[in-house]
């Protein structure tokens, strides 16, 4: 039994050290997309391609996901391969509404472009070229009573993850997030509106705390010492991370593009 959680806890750190690096090569990525120079964009693109491929290849790790609020995605990130099925199992799109007016108040205006418009194009892209789509929904004041049924139904995503909106000392707190916490009756509520969607995860706040390995830009959670500078084995003691509470919330599914037997 030792043996197999060495095992298992080797594997997880290995996937954390590939998911890390996809991450610093999606915001680079982003950053690229921004620059007025095509090859500055071309080059971050690469980059992100890279890392993909070497996930799969090198690493052998059966899941590359990738989280984004869709707005710097477009078709030409799947022609030129940036986003390729054959490297991605999943891509995450983050929708916490499908009102217009709602998403003007959480920040989600994309100037003329509509993140709604563009999430249904990025879920028809995704279908396209194989890549497993996923919606990430965080429930707060502002969209707790909405009914997001006959969306998410005609979206049809492979996994909808619904976050109940939690206080993070030291991140949002500092940004009067308090006026976005929500109740967990009325979390419960929602749940209860929406428990016809089979794709629906929902995470209360008691279950996302300390189950999610989120590092900053450092490689760190808390102010620590840096995983690029001790290695993740190391780091991973003083990051607040709890594999009980991960396991516990469901953390480990069937996250395999080729286990979910996908009709495209």
């Amino acid at each position: 039994l030792f043996s197999t959680q060495v095992v298992f806890v080797k594997m997880f750190l290995q996937f954390c050290i590939s998911f890390l690096q996809c991450i610093f090569a999606i915001v680079l990525a982003w950053h690229g997309s921004m620059c007025e120079d095509s090859r500055c964009t071309s080059h971050h693109s690469s980059l992100l391609q890279g890392k993909s491929t070497q996930c799969k290849h090198e690493l052998q790790l059966p899941s590359v996901s990738i989280v984004s609020n869709g707005s710097m995605i477009t078709k030409k990130c799947f022609i030129t391969k940036t986003l390729l099925g054959e490297y991605q199992d999943i891509l995450a799109i983050s929708c916490d509404s499908f009102d217009k007016d709602t998403n003007q108040t959480f920040g989600r205006a994309q100037g003329r472009k509509s993140h709604l418009d563009n999430l249904f194009k990025v879920c028809e892209w995704c279908q396209k070229y194989k890549v497993a789509f996923k919606i990430n929904s965080v429930i707060n004041t502002f969209n707790v009573d909405e009914d997001m049924r006959e969306n998410i139904t005609e979206l049809n995503p492979v996994r909808w993850k619904v976050f109940q909106c939690l206080l993070i000392d030291g991140e949002n707190s500092l940004r009067e997030a308090e006026r976005f916490l929500i109740s967990d009756q009325h979390f419960q509520v929602f749940l209860e509106r929406h428990s016809s969607i089979s794709c629906l995860v929902p995470e209360a706040n008691q279950k996302m705390r300390a189950s999610y390995l989120i590092l900053d830009e450092y490689g760190r959670k808390d102010p620590s010492k840096s995983i690029f500078d001790v290695g993740v084995e190391e780091a991973i003691q003083f990051s607040g991370f709890d594999e009980k509470m991960f396991l516990k919330r469901g953390g480990k599914y069937v996250w395999s593009k080729a286990d979910m037997r996908l009709e495209w």
